[in-house]
């Protein structure tokens, strides 16, 4: 094998494992490796089990290859639970917190022989677009280590593109998944609401949130969604709609796509290298046969404004639970009330994003505000999810960039909290209307930052965009180029 086994793809190592070409053992083993000598400059990891990994893989390496992903190392975002292993969601409240049972995608997982690698750095409770409100500290993007990975899916992406994980879980609320994939130079895929089970991701925005692949191409987001996706009756949100062979309808090709590309994402704010990389793909679209024409999402100029009162009211009401008693971390000072014990709890456990938003929800929701914001929020939201629905009867898909402009730099949009919710002005509008989306590599910057495409379909249609996906990433090879990463070396 020409290449180190930690930079092979999910589904090349997992056909490597199934033909007997690498045992489980030896594919954990480099990754660990891989692991040890990148995390102490990226900080994507926050913690890795090797001893269970170890463990796992032996056990495995006993049994004849079955599943899908057999032997295949995956690491996962740190608000989906693992059994026994200690999940935080990035927050000081919840240190010490170990659920009693897996999340339904991590027994999913498991089920299809992957190992569970590690627990991935996001931002504390997914609140942020660029992984700098963890309570355990920054995680560094692999192509320059002086800016962010994006977020809330930071660690999940810096440790995809820099090769210590083979594939990873995350979860999208307003682009926590596609923003990331894109600064970083990866797949990223947030399937439609419903389409993957909830049951064990720690709640942010419950109608918002979803579970999805952050991976090394299109192929491994295809196998990884494959795994994952279905019904599962212990989320009362899950659908009950067949999951396709996602992987093996990847070739049908874009001849007689119909591609609609929104006149609203082309406006005043986007990064001009953006801007040229996402027209330069949008060729690359029409070459392979698709007919793409403009189209418009009249109501797309509200979404952010809809998203941060939505949002923030449905975190209120969820972070509520966590004060102290039940999970996690507590304020144990021998004085004063219990309220008093609650305040000072969540003054010290949450962080200031955590608390902005928690205030941010409480107003919309409180007596006097309640209709004039939370309320009507929620008449825009059907506005914008119409938007969508008008524009698929005539589209098969719909192309947008991900992110207005490549990676920044640390610290630069931290005192600016509007400048930092704008990063993700082209995904949000995605999780509002409860549909899919993928972000795919399409070009760089003249400083060599990823840029990212976003192909978004119909409810359902994760088939369809996977299709335009794979046949633009065939087209094209932008996600065959790796970051350098600074290496140190491994402790033994």
């Amino acid at each position: 094998m020409s290449r180190p086994l930690w930079a092979l793809t999910a589904h090349e190592l997992a056909d490597a494992l199934r033909q007997g070409q690498v045992r489980p053992r030896e594919a954990v083993e480099a990754v660990l490796e891989r692991w040890q000598s990148t995390n102490t400059l990226l900080h994507a990891y926050l913690g890795v089990n090797a001893e269970a990994v170890r463990a796992r893989a032996e056990r495995l390496a006993s049994q004849a290859p079955q599943g899908k992903l057999f032997g295949v190392p995956v690491a996962i975002k740190d608000n989906i639970c693992v059994r026994a292993e200690e999940t935080t969601c990035a927050s000081r409240i919840l240190r010490g917190f170990r659920p009693p049972y897996h999340a339904t995608v991590v027994e999913r997982l498991e089920a299809e022989g992957a190992i569970i690698l590690g627990r991935l750095n996001m931002d504390e409770f997914a609140f942020g677009s660029s992984t700098e409100s963890s309570a355990h500290g920054v995680t560094r993007n692999p192509w320059d280590a002086t800016r962010i990975p994006g977020g809330s899916s930071g660690g999940s992406a810096a440790a995809v593109a820099a090769d210590s994980a083979f594939a990873a879980l995350g979860s999208d609320t307003g682009g926590s998944i596609r923003q990331p994939a894109a600064m970083c130079g990866v797949v990223g895929l947030k399937p439609t609401y419903g389409r993957v089970s909830r049951y064990g991701l720690i709640a942010f925005a419950s109608s918002l949130d979803q579970i999805g692949p952050l991976a090394k191409d299109v192929t491994d987001a295809a196998l990884l969604l494959e795994v994952i996706a279905g019904y599962d009756p212990r989320d009362s949100t899950s659908a009950e709609v067949p999951v396709p062979p996602y992987r093996e309808r990847l070739t049908q090709g874009l001849q007689g796509l119909r591609i609609g590309i929104p006149r609203e994402c082309f406006v005043d704010g986007l990064d001009p290298e953006v801007r040229r990389a996402v027209e330069e793909a949008i060729k690359v679209l029409r070459q392979l046969g698709a007919a793409c024409e403009p189209t418009s999402l009249p109501h797309a100029e509200y979404a952010v404004a809809t998203y941060y009162i939505l949002a923030t009211a449905e975190a209120s009401s969820n972070l509520a639970r966590f004060d102290g008693v039940q999970y996690g971390w507590r304020n144990a000072a021998p004085r004063g009330s219990l309220l008093e014990m609650y305040q000072r709890t969540r003054a010290e456990g949450f962080g200031a994003e955590a608390k902005r938003r928690i205030m941010l929800g409480t107003y919309v929701l409180s007596h006097g505000y309640y209709d004039a914001y939370y309320a009507r929020a929620l008449k825009v939201r059907t506005l914008i999810k119409q938007d969508f629905d008008r524009a698929f009867e005539r589209f098969d898909c719909l192309v947008t960039p991900t992110a207005p402009t490549p990676a920044f730099r640390f610290g630069e949009k931290l005192e600016d909290p509007l400048s930092m919710y704008l990063s993700d002005i082209y995904t949000i509008s995605v999780n509002l209307a409860g549909i899919p989306g993928i972000s795919v590599p399409c070009g760089f910057s003249k400083t060599g930052l990823p840029i990212g495409l976003q192909v978004l379909a119909a409810p359902f249609q994760e088939e369809r965009l996977l299709r335009a996906a794979y046949a633009y990433e065939q087209a094209t090879a932008w996600h065959t180029r790796q970051p350098e990463v600074a290496e140190t070396t491994p402790s033994r």
